[in-house]
């Protein structure tokens, strides 16, 4: 057990000292602080010795330089049992510094009110992090506390020790001290890569903040959990059990299907990551018929994704059906209370969702892939037509509808429409023939050939022969848009021209693995 007979206090965020400083007073703890928080401390009414008198030397260059002197770091870092330490202090006339309380300097908050360049550079605390991590290197003999939610711990620990702390609570806050000052660090970094453009800086550092841990992995035998980069979640569950793993892995992914959608009038439904049905109508009710209808068997089970705030009218057609999750921008108080009754149903509220990311990553083994997010929003001008036969506007926006859902499909991708809704799927086969295949397959299975009089299809990447093609024309669709840059794409123009179909090269490949 160590004893607490010293502490220096230094924080900008000055929330619940009193309690904490009633507990150091009660077991006669000598507080040293400086600047705002010796102004605070005093103003609670404790005793407090100012730094610059400790030190016996004044604060300098606008407070930029307090806690930067010898005294106090040999303070901190005298290792106690250290005969040649113990002589050094002795001989300096030095003291011991049993505790460190410092959290920083807002940076974050700084970067957040996107403030000037010079304001953000004050931000940058240098004194507090040298402080912890000082402190936090010789835990064997000194406390460190660094964020506001340790108090609280803090004080049991020394309410049952009596004033000392125990070598397992010492070494506990240590490692989170230097987490906090990596995680501190890491954002500094990060601000001037950003400022910089320096996308692949040669030493790549990812800064994110617990939200919570998932009720399972993929499968669950398998732990995990969810972190933010803003250090919160812009999606709210409104009801239902704990998201899993996979529940959050399809959620973004319908994300990602819907924010190309017109908005206010987008429902997709989403299964293992992939889309199996999209549908956009001014008729809300109608737009989510027109999805399930795509594939009911598939979507069982799956997600509801609306760009659009949820009435109770729809609420009532979505009910009948079992879905693990509905998402939507907001819920009308009707809905809510209906759907709640639903046992297990999570309800999530999209509204304050904002799609910011720039890029995206996966870890394999002992590496990172790191790219940029697949997406531009693509127009009509980023096309060519390369057929004979050409399309008239409202032909060609229903081919970007299809490409749209297409490129949120798990490579190989096939996706047949009928005017603005999905009727097939091909999704995440080896063979884009397969794809073809299967996307055919489902519109047959569901859908009436004289309904769909006029199909349209997208596909992810080049159809590398002429039969991929080939079965989609000979199924029923009439235009289809594609990247190009195979080397049989003559051969597959000549296909189109031959049978009247309108071939669209999107001059872009969507991969989505």
């Amino acid at each position: 057990m160590i004893k607490i007979q010293k502490a220096l206090v230094s924080v900008s965020n000055k929330e619940n000292l009193k309690p904490l400083l009633n507990n150091l007073s009660k077991y006669k703890v000598e507080i040293i602080s400086s600047g705002g928080t010796y102004k605070k401390i005093r103003k609670l009414g404790f005793k407090c010795i100012q730094l610059s008198e400790f030190t016996n030397t004044p604060e300098i260059l606008n407070g930029r330089v307090k806690t930067l002197h010898p005294k106090i770091y040999g303070g901190i870092l005298n290792k106690r049992q250290n005969k040649r330490h113990h002589k050094e202090i002795k001989k300096n006339n030095y003291e011991n510094i049993d505790l460190i309380i410092a959290n920083f300097y807002p940076f974050e908050d700084a970067i957040s009110k996107k403030t000037n360049h010079n304001n953000i550079l004050e931000n940058i605390d240098i004194g507090g992090p040298t402080m912890v991590r000082a402190a936090a290197k010789n835990y064997n003999d000194v406390v460190v506390i660094c964020n506001p939610n340790q108090y609280e711990r803090f004080i049991n620990e020394i309410k049952t020790n009596k004033g000392s702390t125990s070598l397992s609570f010492r070494e506990k806050l240590a490692e989170e001290a230097f987490m906090e000052t990596a995680y501190y660090e890491s954002k500094i970094s990060e601000y001037f890569n950003k400022k910089t453009s320096n996308i692949f800086p040669q030493k790549k550092i990812f800064s994110y903040k617990l939200i919570t841990q998932t009720r399972y992995g993929e499968n669950p035998h398998q732990k995990a959990a969810i972190y933010s980069k803003n250090g919160y979640q812009d999606i709210i569950q409104l009801s239902g059990k704990n998201l899993s793993y996979n529940n959050y892995n399809d959620l973004y992914s319908a994300l990602n299907v819907t924010e190309f959608l017109p908005n206010n009038r987008g429902i997709a439904i989403i299964k293992h990551a992939n889309p199996c049905g999209v549908s956009i109508n001014q008729n809300k009710i109608k737009s989510f018929k027109e999805a399930l209808e795509s594939d009911p068997i598939s979507a069982f089970g799956g997600i509801v994704s609306c760009n659009f705030k949820m009435n109770i009218n729809l609420a009532k057609e979505i009910k009948k059906i079992y879905f693990e999750i509905i998402m939507a921008k907001g819920f009308d108080k009707k809905s809510i209370n209906l759907l709640k009754k639903k046992k297990n149903l999570r309800l999530i509220d999209v509204s304050k969702f904002k799609s910011d990311n720039k890029f995206n990553f996966i870890s394999r083994y002992n590496s990172i892939l790191i790219q940029n997010e697949d997406n531009k929003n693509f127009s009509k001008k980023d096309f060519k037509v390369v057929s004979k036969r050409k399309p008239n506007n409202e032909t060609f926006n229903k081919l970007i509808f299809a490409f749209n859902v297409c490129r949120n499909v798990k490579s190989n991708a096939i996706v047949i429409t009928n005017d603005y809704k999905t009727v097939g799927i091909g999704s995440g086969q080896p063979s884009r023939l397969d794809s073809c295949q299967i996307a055919i397959n489902k519109m047959k299975m569901f859908h009436n050939s004289k309904k769909n009089s006029e199909l349209f299809a997208a596909s992810d990447a080049f159809f590398p022969f002429v039969d991929g093609i080939e079965k989609l024309v000979q199924s029923g669709v009439s235009a289809v848009i594609q990247p190009s840059g195979s080397k049989n794409d003559k051969e597959i123009i000549k296909f189109a021209n031959l049978t009247k179909t309108i071939l669209v090269f999107s001059k872009t490949r969507h991969f989505n693995h």
